[in-house]
């Protein structure tokens, strides 16, 4: 038996991590940093997923230059410029600002993310201006959380202390960073995940590969892929405890509440839906529709009209090409029919009923395809006004 209790003040309760970011000039007209950093005092393992967009960033490019198994103590984060699209220049000037850090402090093996335009090198002089002014012995997760924001509208960061039968116990916390350009396909964006428990390095890789599956994989805001995607786990054992089913059970349940923040926060969204599919021939179809169903544009726009329009629901499944019959198909807002064969259109009360249900900030859309045993859950979000204002603005 275990319990898992939240904490306040993200990854400040991770024992020997430290954190903290400034300010140097790249993010104007805000009291938030532009570049944190995230220490261990003795070598982490570390594990990682990354975006499945073929043209990778640099930090990520730069990640697989060191060999596998690799340890580090050291993570660099700079918001407002992807260092995507740079070339072999990106990488090399990833080099250069760990050179300018090694000056400042020993580190073992940093590694660096980056968030914001895609296409232009990094200010370097202005990133080493950071090394002078960061508290590298300081904890700050609220400062470091929201040095990582782009369009985000609030920060993101969980904490939690996993307490076992035996009265020992170990820390997991994270930050992250997401609001657009978020996708099924690892997700776009930035978490970095800290933990003192002793979990060994093959299940670091095991599980935190199923966790972003059950987690960032499942979510679309806008059906967009970054180049930057990055997920890090860095465990650096110093509580000397672990329990694997209860570290499983605190990785997938931070990152899974991590992914519904996002999610909230999608840019300009007002509604969080979950998509179920279920009855598909197999998990996979099942997956195919609901993924359909959490990035259509026509599914989002009526979501954000509170429009019951069932029509885009089926069409979007029968579109995504798995096996499917009208005269099997059902589905449900929560627990109201709004579709089989025997009843094709919506009579007022039901459409009444669905308008309440559509009103709120978060409901489920349940598909039973009718053709098997699979079934497939993910998350989407409405898209509104504001997205197009934010997208349209971005770089200025």
């Amino acid at each position: 038996m275990y319990t898992i209790t939240p904490l306040e003040k993200g990854l400040e309760n991770v024992q020997g991590f430290y954190c903290g970011a400034t300010n140097v000039g790249m993010r104007t007209n805000s009291e938030d940093g532009d570049v944190a950093f995230i220490r261990s005092e003795v070598p982490s393992d570390i594990s990682a997923v990354f975006t499945q967009n073929k043209f990778q960033a640099a930090p990520i490019k730069h990640f697989q230059k060191y060999p596998k198994n690799f340890q580090t103590d050291f993570v660099l984060v700079n918001a407002k410029n992807a260092n995507a699209m740079t070339g072999e220049k990106g990488v090399e000037d990833i080099d250069t600002l760990i050179s300018k850090l090694t000056a400042k402090i020993d580190v073992l093996n940093p590694v660096m993310a980056s968030t914001g335009v895609i296409g232009y090198r990094l200010p370097l002089e202005k990133i080493a201006t950071a090394f002078d002014t960061l508290d590298f012995s300081g904890k700050n997760s609220d400062q470091a959380a929201r040095a990582i924001m782009t369009t985000d509208s609030f920060k993101k960061e969980l904490a939690y202390r996993v307490e076992l039968e035996n009265e020992e116990s170990f820390h997991i916390a994270a930050i992250c960073k997401g609001a657009g350009m978020i996708n099924p396909a690892m997700a776009t964006m930035l978490c970095f995940i800290a933990t003192d428990a002793a979990v060994p390095k093959e299940d670091m890789d095991a599980l935190l590969a199923g966790s972003t599956e059950r987690s960032f994989n499942r979510i679309s805001v806008d059906g967009d892929t970054s180049t930057n995607d990055t997920v890090l786990l860095l465990a650096n054992k110093t509580s000397g405890n672990y329990h694997k089913e209860a570290f499983k059970e605190a990785l997938e349940k931070i990152m899974f509440e991590l992914a519904m923040m996002i999610l909230k926060d999608g840019e300009g969204a007002n509604k969080l839906v979950t998509f179920e599919v279920t009855g598909a021939r197999t998990e996979e179809e099942a997956r195919t529709a609901s993924v359909a169903l959490s990035n259509s544009l026509l599914v989002k726009t009526a979501l954000f009209g509170e429009d019951p329009n069932w029509g885009r629901i089926a069409s979007t499944i029968g579109a995504s090409g798995i096996a499917c019959d009208d005269e099997k198909l059902v589905i449900h807002y929560d627990d109201l029919l709004i579709y089989d064969a025997a009843h094709r259109e919506l009579d007022k009360e039901r459409e009444k009923r669905a308008y309440e249900i559509m009103k709120q900030a978060s409901f489920k859309v349940t598909c039973d395809v009718g053709m098997g045993e699979g079934s497939y859950t993910s998350y989407g979000c409405d898209l509104s006004y504001e997205y197009v204002k934010i997208n349209a603005e971005y770089r200025t």
